[in-house]
């Protein structure tokens, strides 16, 4: 009888674990927010690859993420002035480390409203091959066609990533120590995606 109900419910929890891979929705988007003495700037992305399994418990509840990865190519992001940006790809040495990573390490998710969860993840987060783990919130809303979009916000310093804040037009513009991740991400059921393509 025992292995009858083990095996009655490896299928169900088969299921109930899913790979989600992000989708290309035209509102994804991950910004890099900074200020500097002269003025704010932002610059954007929206070319990026991640993927996580989440997992859903039979009433569509959103009860665990037991991995997740995300990966940008740094020279996509783009701010409104290309001389910034190839000063801020050489800061961040780009050729050399042309990829930003993140990697999750654990989640406890708390059911803040229906269908709406805060993640408190832990993980490590790579910029120009120094890896510092970072703890951040995430806001993760299961909608009602079961993708999944997580938002936030998370502050670093450059200097945690042996980056010296650059300056700009002959060092009238100095780029602060602080900058802001902002990032909106939507997932979506891997099998789907592929079915899909």
């Amino acid at each position: 009888m025992i292995t009858a109900v083990i095996l009655g419910a490896m299928p169900q929890n088969l299921m109930a674990q899913t790979n989600y891979r992000l989708t290309a929705d035209k509102d994804v988007s991950i910004k890099v927010l900074g200020t500097s003495n002269v003025h704010d700037w932002t610059m954007a992305s929206t070319v990026m690859e991640s993927q996580g399994d989440f997992k859903l418990n039979g009433d569509h509840q959103l009860t665990a993420l037991s991995s997740f990865s995300f990966s940008l190519n740094a020279k996509s992001l783009k701010s409104e002035h290309a001389s910034m940006d190839d000063r801020t790809y050489k800061t961040m040495k780009a050729d050399q480390f042309p990829k930003v990573v993140y990697k999750l390490n654990s989640a406890v998710i708390t059911e803040v409203q229906k269908g709406k969860y805060a993640i408190k993840t832990t993980g490590d987060l790579t910029i120009a091959g120094a890896t510092q783990t970072i703890t951040m919130v995430v806001i993760a809303v299961v909608n009602p066609d079961n993708t999944i979009t997580c938002t936030g916000a998370q502050p670093i310093k450059l200097t945690d990533y042996k980056i010296d804040p650059p300056t700009f037009m002959l060092g009238a513009m100095k780029v602060k120590n602080d900058l802001t991740i902002q990032f909106n991400l939507q997932y979506k059921n891997n099998q789907l995606i592929s079915k899909a393509n």
